[in-house]
C-alpha cells in the first residue's frame, strides 16, 4: 500500500503539511498538520510498504515498544484509508 498519487508532504514554517496536487485538489480541500511521527509515516508510505514494515520502521527510528508501534501504525493506517488518502 502507497500513498495515492495527488498528494505531497511539505514542511511549511516549521510544520508538516499534505498539500493536495493535481486531481488531489479535487478530491480534498482542506489542511492536514501531521507531527513527526504521522510524518515519517508517510514518507515511508511514499513508496509501497505493508503496515508489518511501517512497524519495523518506526521501532528502528524511535524509542517506542512493540505493541504500541503496532496499535499506532494501525490507527494511522485506519486513518488514511477512511480519508481515502491510500491507494489501492
Amino acid at each position: 500500500m502507497k500513498i495515492k498519487d495527488g498528494y505531497l508532504l511539505r514542511e511549511v514554517a516549521g510544520s508538516n503539511i499534505v498539500v493536495p496536487i493535481g486531481e488531489g485538489e479535487m478530491d480534498f480541500s482542506g489542511v492536514i498538520t501531521l507531527n513527526d511521527v504521522g510524518a515519517f509515516l508517510w514518507k515511508n508510505l511514499e513508496n509501497d510498504t505493508t503496515e508489518e514494515e511501517l512497524v519495523e520502521k518506526l521501532l528502528k527510528e524511535y524509542d517506542i515498544d512493540e505493541n504500541t508501534a503496532k496499535k499506532d501504525v494501525a490507527e494511522y493506517m485506519s486513518s488514511l484509508k477512511g480519508a481515502g488518502f491510500i491507494a489501492d
